[in-house]
């Protein structure tokens, strides 16, 4: 299996998801405050995703 960049699509979902579970942990915003763990687990499971399937 080789790995392969991720679209600029999938890649900035991520950054977006991951820079909101940090300024969730430092600020109180619902939804990302409370599950920020969560959100910070998925942007890299999507970020691992991207590299994994080609076209993905």
């Amino acid at each position: 299996m080789s790995l392969t960049p991720p679209t600029t699509a999938v890649f900035v979902i991520s950054l977006i998801l991951a820079a909101l579970a940090l300024i969730g942990k430092f600020m109180a915003i619902p939804v990302f405050t409370d599950h920020g763990f969560w959100v910070a687990i998925i942007a890299y499971v999507i970020l691992a995703i991207g590299n994994l399937f080609r076209g993905v």
